[in-house]
């Protein structure tokens, strides 16, 4: 799936979630804004720009090659996508949860807001 300004929200949330799953680090970074924005939810800031996205999901990546996160619920307001997924990082430890709230701008997502 890619990311062009015609998928709904909810085909973009799901288009990047399943990029992530397969560790496709250029399918998935195409579902974001160029200049996207990643806070902890009503804190701060943590990444600006999708280098810097790119560069942190490589790590991500090569530092757990297992790693997949499982939809438990998506829910979609107009150009708000809010997914609750399970982490599994490298099939032995314990999975953790994290809410991810998805801002959709000209089709692509603008700003993600974590909350572990």
């Amino acid at each position: 799936m890619t990311a062009p300004a015609t998928l709904s929200p909810l085909d973009v949330a799901a288009g990047q979630l399943e990029a992530y799953n397969r560790q496709d680090l250029d399918a998935h970074c195409a579902f974001f804004a160029d200049d996207v924005v990643v806070a902890d939810l009503n804190g701060d800031v943590t990444l600006q720009g999708k280098d810097a996205y790119r560069a942190k999901y490589q790590q991500v990546f090569a530092d757990f090659p297992k790693n997949r996160a499982e939809l438990v619920n998506r829910i979609c307001v107009g150009d708000t996508v809010i997914d609750h997924e399970r982490v599994f990082r490298d099939g032995v430890t314990e999975a953790f949860q994290v809410i991810a709230i998805y801002t959709l701008a000209g089709g692509r997502i603008a700003r993600v807001d974590f909350r572990k």
